[in-house]
């Protein structure tokens, strides 16, 4: 089975501009993978070929093995945009009708409910967009990208107006897609978002990968933390180390309280990688 989204050497440039440089990336089936990069990166203009709203100066860019922008890529792929908006005299069910009208869905009645019910908005089908919270709004939103079970979910920021609660309400809805088999590409300035939702990650910078891996993979041993008398201490060494470490301070005449081994975070991963540059 080809993957939900496969990009070879995709490459992009706007005039002396180069948005991209030659990235390869791949979402398979049921995978989360987020992207990541300052403003400029190209992580936008990637997205725009995924959709097929730009065309690429060089490379492939493939939905489920047919060519982003063509009539078959489209029909396999729903999208949110950071800045969607729906008009707000329209109820939740309403804005499921247009969007099965404009994508072509028979799904129905049947596939509204489900729809709803999945983004916990059931109860609230009649209720008008202006009287939604804005995570009610942003559960909508992501309910009209699945009108038409798409293979592929390209999601942008869908998380950066919420509170933590709707943040995390947010993160579970992600985790039930993946569930269900649904891949999603996650466009996000929120690391810890990212951290603790993906099964991959990659960043861009300057329209080119920098790092690319799952997030264990891109931590690594940052050292021992030791907790001793005369207070605690970071010491170069892995877990390995550990014993000797918590040996050599105590034949230093210390009282050790404790050692632990600490781990990159992805911050640390994505500041080394981007190298000072801002979002």
């Amino acid at each position: 089975m080809p993957a939900a989204l496969a990009v070879r050497d995709l490459a992009k440039r706007y005039g002396a501009v180069t948005a991209l440089g030659g990235v390869d990336l791949e979402v398979v089936e049921g995978e989360l993978v987020g992207l990541l990069g300052p403003n400029g990166a190209g992580k936008s203009t990637l997205v725009k070929i995924a959709c097929g709203l730009v065309r690429q100066t060089a490379g492939t860019a493939e939905i489920c093995g047919a060519p982003a922008g063509s009539t078959a890529a489209r029909a396999r792929i729903g999208y949110l945009a950071e800045l969607f908006r729906f008009p707000g005299w329209m109820s939740a069910d309403e804005v499921l009708v247009l969007h099965q009208r404009l994508s072509g869905s028979s799904g129905g009645e049947r596939e509204r409910t489900d729809l709803l019910e999945l983004v916990a908005l059931r109860e609230a089908r009649g209720r008008r967009v202006e009287e939604m919270s804005k995570g009610m709004q942003q559960r909508l939103g992501v309910a009209q990208a699945l009108v038409g079970t798409p293979r592929l979910l390209l999601l942008d920021e869908p998380t950066s107006a919420l509170d933590p609660v709707g943040r995390r309400t947010v993160r579970t809805l992600l985790e039930e897609l993946r569930a269900r088999g649904i891949s999603v590409l996650l466009n996000s300035h929120l690391l810890s978002e990212i951290e603790l939702v993906c099964d991959h990650v990659v960043i861009l910078l300057g329209g080119k990968v920098v790092a690319a891996g799952t997030p264990d993979e891109l931590s690594r041993p940052r050292g021992i933390e030791l907790e001793t008398d005369r207070g605690t201490r970071m010491v170069e060494g892995t877990r390995e180390d550990v014993p000797r470490v918590v040996a050599d301070a105590v034949a230093a005449g210390e009282l050790v309280y404790g050692a632990r081994t600490r781990q990159s975070t992805l911050e640390d991963v994505y500041l080394e990688a981007v190298g000072g540059e801002t979002s």
